[in-house]
């Protein structure tokens, strides 16, 4: 275990204690609202899925007025400079080794054979630490923190059974139905068979923590409304889905090119890998027939094999594997696609997309969870057939992709930047501490409305 850095206090300004920071030669005084202690599965750098985006900028922000402790496990496959950057979202970090299995080895493979007889499915297993429990227990018991928030379902596994403060599962996904969707589409009956089987425990397992901790946060109100109604948990609140409306903005220097789709994404979630095939062998072609000339450019880290012998043999086919800025290949594009049909949560990639101007074809699953309208910020389509047809509308009629474009971006700008987003989430943290938030600006941003239908 590592401690990176940390405030020259060991334990973290109570509300009410001035910690003295020198500005300008003259001393400041900061007045800290809730002392979290975050944990999670991985250090944040390089900030490449979804799930980092999102951690990251909510952390950012949060941290402006609350004490943060980042307590994570480090497989060792982060940024060189990863510890030293998280002091942009933490005031404090300890990372504690874990290493893993590399993906399609033969301990890989070992592993999702043994744990058929284990109760717990095999994506929260391959996160239980002794050492992550331990600094839980002897951390939270000095009554340093008023509140502790476990990012992503993973981290539960460490959790203990008790704890002396309040304890909060930010729930980016209801991971349950990922692996439900997983079993729904797979055609192999050995697979199908395997993915039934974890994704009854990860139900088990999603069901017991989401009654365990004392709250719940969801991305929508979609997952708020799914964990209330599946799960029967009372204390459920959504946050909005929010985007870097300062980082994400057209620049005007890209070339367009004309018929260029673009997907990102992370290659590695097997949500992505899925949508990808499903879009190059049953959408692609249909598309071709009207646009010839039309390509996809998928931009992710570890694009899987087949995907990489498919651009070596279909030029219209563009993987640049991780990249340090995706902007550019949105830019140049004249469409975003998000052909998923598994997944949880929300899209991210949407909004960020939606911020660029960029006018977006997705399929219900992959924009649910979203406050968007068909026709008005995006094309929903959920067929090979009607996803072709909308992607050859905004390749062939300029006008109407411009004005998508224009819709979508004002609507990610006027309402879904991360500061209102990370103050509903601070708003929550602090109820769930048992404190009155000072300020009402946030009431917009209630957690109480039902899902959109």
């Amino acid at each position: 275990m590592r401690i990176i850095h940390k405030s020259s206090l060991f334990t973290p300004p109570r509300p009410g204690f001035d910690q003295v920071k020198a500005k300008t030669q003259k001393l400041r005084f900061i007045e800290f609202v809730v002392r979290i202690l975050w944990l999670k599965t991985e250090l944040l750098h390089p900030i490449d899925k979804g799930g980092k985006i999102r951690s990251y900028n909510m952390l950012r922000e949060l941290k402006r007025d609350h004490y943060v402790t980042y307590l994570t496990l480090d497989n060792g496959v982060a940024d060189a400079n990863a510890r030293e950057s998280a002091e942009e979202y933490c005031h404090e970090l300890v990372s504690i080794p874990h290493p893993q299995r590399d993906k399609f080895t033969a301990g890989f493979y070992a592993e999702l054979i043994f744990n058929l007889v284990l109760p717990l499915p095999y994506a929260i297993k391959k996160y239980e630490s002794t050492s992550m429990r331990r600094q839980i227990t002897e951390r939270t018991r000095t009554g340093g923190f008023d509140v502790l928030v476990c990012d992503f379902l993973a981290p539960a596994a460490n959790v203990p059974r008790t704890l002396p403060c309040p304890a909060v599962l930010f729930q980016h996904n209801v991971e349950a139905m990922i692996w439900k969707r997983h079993y729904e589409v797979q055609s192999n009956p050995v697979k199908k068979a395997y993915l039934l089987g974890q994704w009854r425990k990860m139900y088990r397992f999603e069901r017991d923590m989401c009654r365990r901790f004392d709250c719940v946060i969801a991305v929508s109100a979609e997952d708020r409304w799914q964990m209330q109604r599946e799960y029967s948990v009372e204390a459920v609140f959504d946050v909005p889905t929010g985007v870097d409306t300062e980082f994400f903005h057209p620049s005007g220097k890209g070339k367009l090119n004309p018929h260029n789709l673009v997907f990102t994404g992370s290659m590695d979630w097997l949500p992505n890998e899925d949508a990808i095939r499903y879009f190059t062998e049953q959408i692609m072609p249909r598309i071709k027939q009207a646009v010839p000339d039309v390509t996809l450019t998928v931009v992710g880290r570890n694009p899987y094999p087949g995907l990489l012998e498919l651009s070596k043999r279909d030029p219209s086919i563009i993987v640049t594997g991780r990249v340090e800025d995706v902007r550019p290949y949105m830019e140049r594009a004249a469409a975003y696609v998000v052909p998923l049909r598994i997944g949880g949560g929300t899209r991210l990639k949407i909004f960020e997309a939606m911020a660029m101007g960029k006018p977006v074809v997705s399929t219900t699953i992959g924009a649910e969870g979203l406050p968007v309208v068909d026709g008005i910020e995006l094309l929903i389509a959920d067929s090979p057939e009607s996803f072709a047809a909308s992607v050859i509308r905004l390749l062939t009629n300029d006008a109407f992709a411009i004005e998508l474009g224009h819709r979508a971006a004002a609507t990610v700008r006027d309402n879904y930047a991360w500061k209102r987003v990370a103050e509903c989430f601070g708003e929550i943290c602090g109820r769930a501490a048992g404190r009155e938030w000072k300020s009402s600006k946030t009431k917009s941003l209630s957690s109480n409305r039902q899902p959109a239908v």
